[in-house]
């Protein structure tokens, strides 16, 4: 068989000869060659990994590295062949805006998003320590402080975070899964050098302008724009923040919840106090409201995993999309296998780029599992919508897209919603009820913001040599308190590596999607519900059941990336611009409400 590297070089070397007027031209004979070599490449590559992380094993990430290693090796050779274009007229808009995004290669479907250097050994060891990476974290357990204890995966660790309110336990289960990733740095530290390098020959100063350029406009401005955003919403951040702190100190004490002070990580319901929802039932502002307890309802009618994704796939039929593929419900992985190791981070996938469509999850019952179910189906539903472009194209707009639908999708999911298909028996009765509804809401999409932009503002820094490997714990936490108001809750040093915790940072997916996708998904749902006809409070909106709000969204999915991201924005929202101007209007009742509870009291950190 025919190495890929040697196909990818194969096709950049064959000369370009003359041929008759309606022969495709030289540029364009390259983007062809290229989806198709891209394409073979990232099936094999995409099929490796899927059998990787629904089965980790020293064979499985062998072989995903070998062939991750090939898919380096031909979109990094690509990346450069498509350099020799640079000072020619495209033959159409479409060639032009192919090697435009050839250029960028960590924005492409399937592409990874650190480039390889030009040396084969150094590929080679690149491709292996992601995939060490990524396995280290799918395999981490704590076993106690003695060895002794029974060992805990991070599924068993998180339900101590999301259901325990006992300090001493929730120090144990923070503290255990942050061991995991000490023996990450070294590899961390020299994956960093090595994407450096690979960016480098592409002409970007490191990685991280590489990551920021891939936007449609200057790194710079890119980053400029997220600080707008970030500013935009951090008033109400702040609000939040000095209500929950309030209440935390009455259940732990002024003492270890001080005012004007980082909140500690371990008291926030989740491993990075990243969201904050599972304490809703804790912050609940008004009992003796109608239940809005999901789970509850989820386990006792028994719900499987299956029976939640049909009524995610429902959720999409009543939009005007067609069901999903049989393809889909025998390929995919809902729940954690007895037999093996996988990695159970919620992801979606179109193995072969051609609408084979599956999710990779563990399902719970539980109400987050059921939102993560329709966010992920979001994104097959796109996949699918632009199935049928040049494999260069597909992909989001830009990655925060991707994000932004499914999360466009869970605002959908409305206590009025949750009624018609079961799963509440009754609606919030007045504005008592309207508070809680939002403020469990914004515990989980508000309270995300922060950490959102923080996680790639590490890496950015990390990249561009900001912070060397002797201070990567330290600028982590100085991060997490500037932005989040949080603080570890027992010393950190350097012999610890608290970013590797979190599966992006090994497993290398860029963050900054989640951050716009926080923004964006607001604007989509309002512009969705204009379609959809709705006339009332935005929050109150479900597009459940509207053909016409489908059609729109789908006008939007089936241009994948084969548009700057300001006209597909414009497709969907009227508006080139992303502001966060849906989002407050969203939360206005809760905003309201939680100027008057913070009236007084000492907030900020």
């Amino acid at each position: 068989m025919i190495s890929l590297l040697v196909l990818a070089t194969a096709l950049a070397a064959a000369p370009v000869t003359a041929a008759p007027a309606e022969a495709t031209p030289a540029d364009a004979l390259f983007i062809d060659g290229a989806n198709a070599a891209l394409r073979r490449v990232w099936v094999r590559s995409s099929s490796a990994d899927w059998v990787r992380q629904t089965n980790i094993t020293g064979d499985t990430e062998f072989l995903a590295a070998e062939l991750n290693a090939d898919a380096l090796a031909t979109l990094s050779g690509l990346t450069r062949q498509s350099l020799r274009f640079d000072t020619v007229r495209a033959s159409s808009p479409a060639v032009a805006r192919q090697l435009q995004l050839l250029r960028n290669p960590s924005v492409l479907a399937a592409g990874l998003p650190v480039v390889s250097p030009t040396d084969p050994a150094k590929q080679a060891e690149l491709a292996a320590i992601s995939a060490r990476l990524d396995g280290m974290y799918g395999k981490g357990k704590w076993c106690g402080a003695d060895g002794k204890q029974k060992c805990r995966d991070l599924g068993e660790l998180e339900e101590v975070m999301a259901s325990s309110r006992n300090w001493d336990a929730l120090l144990d289960a923070w503290a255990g899964w942050h061991t995991i990733s000490r023996e990450m740095r070294p590899l961390y530290a020299r994956l960093v050098e090595l994407a450096n390098e690979g960016a480098r020959g592409l002409g970007w100063k490191d990685t991280g302008e590489l990551w920021r350029a891939g936007y449609d406009m200057p790194a710079a401005d890119f980053e400029a724009d997220t600080d707008r955003l970030w500013g935009e919403v951090k008033p109400f951040y702040d609000q939040l923040h000095c209500y929950v702190r309030a209440e935390l100190q009455k259940r732990y004490g002024k003492e270890r919840v001080p005012d004007r002070k980082p909140i500690p990580a371990h008291l926030l319901g989740n491993m990075w106090a990243q969201s904050w929802d599972n304490l809703y039932a804790d912050l609940e502002p008004f009992k003796g409201q109608p239940s809005q307890d999901v789970t509850g309802a989820l386990v006792a009618q028994q719900w499987d995993a299956k029976r939640m994704v049909k009524l995610g796939e429902g959720f999409f039929s009543s939009l005007g999309f067609e069901p999903l593929p049989a393809s889909f419900w025998e390929r995919s992985q809902f729940v954690k296998p007895r037999d093996r190791e996988v990695v159970c981070h919620a992801s979606a996938w179109d193995v072969t780029f051609a609408a084979d469509l599956r999710i990779k999850m563990c399902i719970k019952p539980n109400e987050e599992d059921l939102v993560t179910v329709h966010h992920e189906l979001g994104h097959n539903y796109y996949q699918r919508a632009y199935a049928g472009l040049p494999i260069l194209f597909q992909n989001g707009a830009n990655d925060g897209f991707h994000e932004a639908i499914g999360d466009a999708i869970a605002l959908s999911i409305t206590p009025g919603y949750l009624k018609q298909v079961g799963l509440l028996t009754e609606l919030p009765r007045d504005d008592k009820g309207l508070i809680d509804v939002q403020l469990k809401r914004a515990l989980a999409k508000v309270a995300f913001l922060p950490f959102a932009k923080l996680v790639d503002q590490w890496r950015w820094d990390v990249f561009s040599g900001k912070v060397p490997p002797a201070r990567y714990n330290q600028a982590w936490w100085a991060l997490r308190e500037k932005y989040q108001g949080v603080a570890p809750p027992v010393a950190r040093s350097e012999a610890d590596f608290d970013p590797g915790a979190k599966y992006h940072i090994p497993a290398n997916v860029p963050y900054t999607r989640y951050f716009l996708a926080a923004i964006y998904q607001f604007q989509f749902h309002k512009s969705l519900c204009e379609a959809a006809g709705w006339k009332g409070p935005l929050h109150q909106c479900s597009i459940y059941g509207s053909k016409a709000a489908g059609k729109k969204l789908n006008d939007m999915l089936k241009l994948g990336m084969s548009k700057p991201w300001p006209e597909a924005y414009a497709v969907l929202t009227g508006s080139r611009k992303a502001d966060a101007k849906a989002l407050l209007e969203y939360f206005a009742p809760l905003r309201a409400w939680l100027a008057k509870q913070t009236a007084g009291r000492a907030c900020g950190w």
